[in-house]
This record gives C-alpha cells, structure tokens and sequence, in this order.
C-alpha cells in the first residue's frame, strides 16, 4: 500500500467525520482515561497518522525519560507498516522521524508558561513549522486554568492543534449526567474534544463525549487493541 491509500484508509479518519473534523488548528483535545488503560498509545497513533501527511509534530512528556515514547512511536509505526503492506516503509519511516521532536520535563521543576516559551523558541530558531503537538503526562488534578488557558492562546496565535492525555483517578466521579470526569469540568470551554477509553473485555473502546459545544456520549466505533497498540475500526 502506498503512503496516500494509507492515510485514506486510517480509521482516524472516522474519528474526524464523528467529530466535525477532529482537532484543528487552535483546538485542543483530550484523551481520558485511568492510568495504564491506552492513552500514550493513542497519542502516539494520533500523532503518526499526522506525520503520515507530512505534518510536523511535537511530543511533549512529562514522564522521567524519553526511551519509552520513542519506542512507542517505533512499535506503532512498525505495526502500521506491517499490518498495511507499506511501500518503502524505512524511506517514509525516516520522513516522519524528521518531522518529530520531543521534549521531556519535570512536572513539578517547570510551568506551562515556561514549556510555551521553549517550544515558541524551536519555532523561532529552527524556522521549524509545528502542527501538532501531543501533551503526554500533564496531571489535570495539579494543574490550572490559567494553564490550558495560555495553551489555547498559544495555540490560536501560532495556528497548532493540541492533543492531552488526562488520567482519571475515579471513574464514578463524574458529572454532567455521567458524562465528563470530574477533574476536566473547569477546562470545558478550553476543550473542543474530550474522548473517554472504555476497557471492556480485551478491547478499550473509544467514546466521544465532547464535540466542540456538544456533551454527549456517542460511541465511534473504534478501539484501541493493546496487543498491536493501534486504534482500530469496529465492526458496525
């Protein structure tokens, strides 16, 4: 298969046409879910799916080191290369990686204002054009307002889309009829996308929840398979 029939044929293209589009430039989404259910996963396939059409992207984690996430963005695009006969696969491989950076910092050493102005300063220096970023390990339940705020200002003014993962510490502690989580409620208008992870058996379903000015809880046919890592689609 070649690059473009893979892009075409991407179940994330389902995600897009159930959510008006998904998140585009100055949005902000959310993955969330309990610890260990999927999310880094599911940013990692987003984050692909993006380098696959050539955008540029970068994965900023708060996790102690990056060894993990680049061998999630390896593991991920290996099974997507497998699982669809890529063409080339090691020359489109090597694109992506180029079109990637990753930056890694302790959540408790650094504000958002101060990650803002590192990535303000890779765009300004490297002439570097990002397109997406994914926000891997930002703890919601330390965080603040005032935070997502200067993300979405940050994000409108230099035309970049935002993914976050949220872990969740309690499932029941939700609100608005059983819909959101809780900790999310005081980011709502911040957030065009929330997608909540639902294990159930050996999948972990992927519910819509948010869409822009809409609460709901509408289910999009995809999973997220955590044997291959990959967000697939389900049979209708």
């Amino acid at each position: 298969m070649v690059k473009k029939e893979l892009i075409e044929n991407s179940p994330l293209r389902i995600l897009e046409r159930s959510s008006h589009g998904g998140v585009s430039k100055g949005n902000i989404g959310v993955i969330a879910a309990r610890k260990g259910v999927g999310k880094t996963a599911c940013l990692v396939h987003i984050a692909t799916d993006q380098l696959f059409q050539d955008k540029h992207i970068i994965h900023v984690s708060f996790a102690d080191n990056t060894r993990h996430i680049i061998s999630w963005y390896e593991d991920i695009f290996t099974e997507i290369a497998k699982r669809r006969n890529l063409e080339s696969a090691m020359e489109v491989h090597d694109e992506l990686v180029k079109n990637r950076i990753i930056m890694n910092f302790v959540w408790q050493r650094i504000s958002i204002e101060e990650v803002v102005g590192r990535i303000r300063s890779i765009i300004k220096m490297s002439q570097y054009k990002v397109d997406y970023i994914v926000v891997d390990g930002y703890d919601f339940y330390e965080g603040s307002r005032e935070d997502l705020i200067c993300i979405k200002e940050f994000a409108k003014q230099e035309g970049i889309a935002f993914w976050f993962s949220a872990s969740i510490s309690d499932e029941k502690e939700l609100v608005k009829g059983q819909k959101i989580p809780a900790v999310l409620t005081e980011y709502l208008d911040q957030l065009e996308i929330i997608i909540s992870l639902k294990p159930q058996g050996n999948v972990i379903h992927l519910e819509l929840i948010k869409d822009h000015d809409e609460i709901k809880v509408e289910n999009i046919h995809l999973s997220l398979d955590p044997k291959i890592l990959l967000i697939t689609k389900e049979d209708n």
